[in-house]
């Protein structure tokens, strides 16, 4: 599977979860324990606008994060790259906020690295989101110049390419405090991230994401369509970014 197979399967993933609700009728949802009420908390959290990095301040950095990010989702006819649909600035703005912290992680030691992946089936870390690209990043800028004597971001992409092949085999070594296959799922993960979240999270510019793959977007109401399976319904996305 392709990287542009991976991405048209999981927006097929997403666009038909709703679908799957059929049978539940609105009235059914009545009466759910007030508990559940929604509060400010759950509403979401625009992106920051004006530009400016929080995180990604460095421009060196933002230039491996864009050379990395543009080799996992290329530009070509289905779409655009992924710092053209706003994935850098989706990342920046991620790890500026409560994801870059970790907050929804469980940090405290100690921590056996072997043990830990043994047990947990994957690997574990006492860092953060953001810690991670911050080390990560710097690291595979070190190594672009050890091995190559240029910047990561002037690489080829054919040698790019061989360089995230080798991070996700493991086999590439970029000191003992980076796990090479763990921090490439790791952009790899908020690369798809940024370009098929909802735009109002700063990536999937012009929702050109969710065209892609055909997505609808956040409708409210599916109703209409459930029982037009494996129809292309061709309707127009609907971001949760107000329209009035």
């Amino acid at each position: 599977m392709n990287r542009r197979e991976a991405l048209f399967s999981l927006g097929l993933a997403a666009a038909v979860a709703p679908l799957a609700a059929k049978g539940v009728k609105a009235e059914e949802l009545n009466g759910f324990p007030t508990a559940t009420a929604q509060n400010p908390d759950h509403l979401p959290v625009p992106a920051r606008r004006g530009g400016e990095y929080v995180v990604l301040r460095d421009e060196t950095d933002r230039n491996t994060v864009k050379a990395v990010f543009d080799r996992l989702i290329p530009a070509d006819d289905h779409g655009p790259a992924a710092s053209e649909a706003g994935c850098i600035e989706f990342l920046d703005d991620q790890l500026a906020g409560t994801y870059g912290s970790g907050a929804a992680l469980y940090l405290e030691g100690p921590l056996d690295p072997a043990n830990e992946e043994a047990i947990m089936g994957m690997p574990q870390f006492l860092s953060t989101p953001r810690q991670r690209y911050e080390i990560g990043l710097k690291a595979l800028e070190a190594y672009a110049q050890t091995t190559d004597g240029v910047a990561f971001a002037a690489l080829s992409p054919d040698r790019i390419d061989e360089i995230l092949t080798g991070l996700e085999a493991g086999e590439i070594d970029l000191g003992p405090e980076i796990h090479a296959g763990a921090f490439f799922e790791l952009m790899l993960q908020n690369a798809r991230e940024g370009y098929l979240s909802d735009p109002i999270y700063g990536g999937n510019k012009d929702m050109a994401g969710w065209k892609m793959i055909g997505f609808p977007g956040a409708r409210y109401d599916y109703r209409p369509y459930i029982d037009r399976r494996g129809e292309a319904l061709n309707l127009t996305p609907v971001s949760l970014i107000p329209q009035d």
